[in-house]
């Protein structure tokens, strides 16, 4: 067979074939993405490990280090925590530096500051100088590392400039502690302000096809050469099919007070993931592929970092990087869900302030 026509041949196999296929074989490679002009490298999908310890009830430790293990087997090699997945304790970053030991130096990894939680809940925020000092060099102890590859501001803190954040993030970069420098859900100003002190590599907010509003900020991080890192690329799950009714969780699981999960909203979500996964399986793909196929299709700029206790999610959301999406099935999309899902990402008292 000559290459014109393996060529024809390979195209010629349905994508849900071709994705099993390489699973099977072991075989799937994933591809890298350039995040910001500071020299970070990433696969196109990353894994965020908040999950694994808060938030969706109580975790496995076994299980949470065989899905980041298989992560990394599959070609993830970028990993995302942070202080407050362990409310101080150190507890995610423990698991995750655990999970990655023998092969730290193949992956990237990625941590936030930016709460008060020395009484072991949040109080607060916290971005003071010394606390970033303090949590930048808890998080290099709790990793098991001698540097941090992105340390992210986790939400802006008004009590302090963000010039003095960035500049105390400069100097443990210029002490070889961290190598690159985010932000998570900052506005545009604040966004330029930290820029011009240390340049920001990626600005990391929740995106996925429940939730738009950071489009917005697109052409911002465009003009400057951020890159954008999409947390809850699934919708906190919803966007896997398997969404429950507020009040079906363990009781310690934000989607119970999620207002996406309430009546009145859950029933118009759930008939649109409905839509969506039929045309996902006109695509021989499951309703969450075709959602993270959908991020990586908005630019060759953007990573999303969806989450999974299961090792067998993690093959799943892995795979829709082979997913190619056409401009029909971007209008198609686009005509179940407009705008964006049904329900505040967060209550008004906990919804970021972009400035």
């Amino acid at each position: 067979m000559g290459v014109d026509e393996w060529v024809v041949w390979l195209m010629a196999i349905p994508n849900g074939l071709v994705r099993s296929l390489r699973l099977m074989q072991g075989e799937l490679i994933m591809q890298k993405r350039t995040l910001g002009r500071q020299g970070l490298v990433t696969s196109e999908i990353g894994y965020g490990t908040m999950g694994l310890t808060m938030a969706y009830g109580p975790g496995d430790e076994q299980e949470g280090l065989a899905a980041i293990r298989r992560a990394y087997e599959l070609g993830v090699n970028f990993f995302d925590t942070a202080e407050l997945y362990g409310l101080g304790t150190g507890s995610n970053e423990i698991l995750v530096g655990r999970a990655v030991k023998d092969f730290r130096d193949e992956v990237v990894l990625a941590t936030k500051f930016g709460f008060e939680l020395s009484s072991g809940k949040v109080t607060g925020l916290n971005s003071r100088p010394d606390n970033i000092r303090k949590v930048a060099e808890n998080s290099l102890r709790y990793l098991g590392v001698d540097h941090i590859d992105v340390l992210y501001q986790h939400r802006v803190d008004p009590e302090v400039p963000i010039e003095d954040v960035a500049g105390t993030v400069k100097e443990l970069i210029d002490a070889g502690k961290v190598k690159y420098f985010g932000l998570s859900e900052a506005g545009p100003q604040t966004i330029r302000r930290a820029h011009a002190v240390q340049p920001v590599s990626v600005l990391q907010t929740e995106y996925s096809l429940f939730e738009r509003e950071v489009e917005e900020l697109f052409p911002v991080l465009r003009e400057l050469g951020i890159g954008f890192v999409s947390y809850s690329p699934l919708g906190r799950g919803f966007i896997t099919g398997t969404a429950k009714p507020a009040g079906s969780y363990d009781p310690t699981d934000m989607r119970n007070h999620d207002a996406r999960w309430q009546p009145g909203n859950f029933e118009k979500n759930v008939a649109a993931v409905e839509q969506l996964a039929e045309l996902a399986a006109t695509k021989d793909a499951t309703v969450s592929q075709l959602a993270l196929a959908w991020v990586l299709a908005q630019g060759e700029d953007i990573v999303p970092i969806p989450g999974t206790r299961s090792p067998k999610r993690v093959e799943e959301n892995n795979a829709a990087a082979d997913l190619t999406l056409t401009q029909d099935d971007l209008d198609a999309i686009a005509r179940i869900l407009p705008t964006g899902g049904f329900g505040a990402r967060y209550s008004e008292q906990s919804l970021p302030q972009w400035v």
